[in-house]
């Protein structure tokens, strides 16, 4: 495999001519929210449905934890 001469990391075999400049422009510019999963955690959590479920369930915990303390 021959590299690009001005970007090693680069691939001559790369082919971006059906590529779309900026598609996902908008969405980055609204924000985003990237969390890194570490490798241990990720075995439990394979996919963004199953961490967002996990996440909503300690919500509710939460929430009922902090209603009892304040009552």
């Amino acid at each position: 495999m021959k590299t690009m001469n001005n970007d090693p990391d680069m691939l001559q075999e790369y082919n971006f001519s059906k590529g779309v400049r900026g598609k996902y422009s908008q969405r980055y510019s609204e924000g985003t929210n990237v969390v890194l999963i570490d490798p241990d955690v990720s075995e439990f959590f394979p996919d963004h449905d199953m961490v967002n479920d996990a996440l909503r369930s300690l919500i509710t915990t939460i929430k009922k934890r902090q209603e009892r303390f304040t009552e």
